[in-house]
């Protein structure tokens, strides 16, 4: 497929887990203190993000197959399309996680809520409003069943 736009990443992700496997199914189910380190070039863009408790973060799952369009998730044999799955097999593995921010430093910040294997590239750091980003009522049809 043709290049449709294109990415800078802006630093990496510093995990304990060095393959797919290791990593946990969804962050906000483990503890570990993991580092997100930005590129110096991009170091200014963490004012006042230490007054922030919780951001979002997307990243590149750069291991992760793009080569499935429908896929059963592992708890169950029934398929669905891509786009209704939170699956890193996508045509772009781009991932989004909540995280709890722990310790700023000089290079970045610890966070709590990773999912990814060790030098996951970072694309974006995004604050968490509770007030607008959150919808309680919100569902997923198929997984109510």
């Amino acid at each position: 497929m043709p290049v449709d736009a294109g990415l800078v990443f802006i630093g990496h992700i510093e995990t304990p887990w060095k393959t797919t496997r290791d990593c946990p199914r969804n962050g906000r189910g483990s503890e570990a203190v993991c580092r997100v380190h930005v590129r110096q070039a991009f170091r200014e863009g963490l004012a006042s993000v230490e007054t922030c408790s919780h951001l979002y973060r997307l990243y590149w799952m750069h291991e992760a197959r793009r080569d499935l369009i429908v896929q059963a998730p592992s708890f169950t044999e029934k398929t669905h399309g891509s786009f209704a799955l939170r699956s890193p097999i996508r045509p772009n593995p781009v991932a989004l996680s909540v995280v709890e921010l722990v310790t700023m430093r000089n290079d970045g910040f610890d966070a709590r809520g990773l999912d990814c294997v060790n030098g996951t590239p970072l694309i974006d750091i995004k604050p968490y409003f509770a007030g607008t980003d959150s919808v309680p009522q919100a569902r997923v049809g198929w997984r109510e069943g």
